[in-house]
């Protein structure tokens, strides 16, 4: 009862169709989740995420969630979660890929998770780092730990999601912090971020964290481009 009055006087809609959602459902209706892309790379370890990483920086393991194209379903989810403040969705997005990788034997190998950082001021603005609430469910399903403050971004850039692949701007070794490389020496750290298109940004963050000693490094993604 409590909750149908919560409900009732504080609606909450889905954050694809902007329908009322019903009974359990929580950020997605049932049939927004059915229509979205996914790409069901938890299943097949090669794949063209580790493709493209292969003349970058050396991975294990890589996935994304979603496939994400200009007008699709999973382009106004993540507007909603960067630009609409809807924080939910990180975590539903982290929530729904933390329980197809449980089960997979590399994702058991993952010591700790760690979020592409985002610059302070930007943090300020949007009142949260959009990758946060996905590494922490990914990190709750995979019995692992997830760490914040390992990796930071000291200079600011402009958005980059929207732009041509072509448009993009690589970020820069020196653009980011490495603190306490303790934490993930010797360990299998899984790199989480929103979505890839041409994997620079991954890149520069994983060549940061193997300055570490001895590390492992997976990706993990929301979505990446088609």
């Amino acid at each position: 009862m409590l909750k149908d009055l919560f409900q009732l006087f504080l609606p909450h809609h889905c954050a694809c169709c902007q329908t009322l959602l019903k009974g359990d459902e929580k950020c997605l209706c049932t049939y927004c989740r059915f229509l979205l892309p996914t790409t069901n790379m938890h299943n097949h370890n090669e794949n063209r995420i580790k493709k493209l990483f292969r003349h970058k920086i050396p991975i294990e393991n890589a996935v994304a969630l979603l496939n994400f194209k200009k007008q699709n379903l999973t382009q106004e989810l993540l507007h909603q979660l960067k630009y609409k403040g809807n924080e939910q969705v990180s975590y539903t997005l982290g929530n729904w890929l933390g329980e197809n990788l449980k089960e997979r034997e590399w994702a058991k190998k993952v010591d700790v998770i760690i979020p592409v950082p985002i610059h302070k001021r930007r943090k300020r603005k949007r009142g949260f780092n959009q990758v946060t609430g996905f590494g922490k469910n990914l990190a709750k399903h995979l019995q692992c730990e997830f760490h914040e403050s390992v990796l930071l971004k000291k200079i600011p850039a402009k958005t980059q999601v929207f732009k041509s692949k072509y448009e993009r701007e690589a970020i820069k070794l020196d653009w980011l912090i490495l603190q306490k490389p303790e934490i993930i020496a010797n360990k299998h750290v899984l790199l989480v971020d929103d979505i890839i298109t041409t994997g620079s940004t991954l890149a520069a963050c994983g060549e940061k964290l193997l300055e570490a000693k001895n590390v492992k490094i997976s990706i993990a993604t929301m979505a990446v481009t088609v």
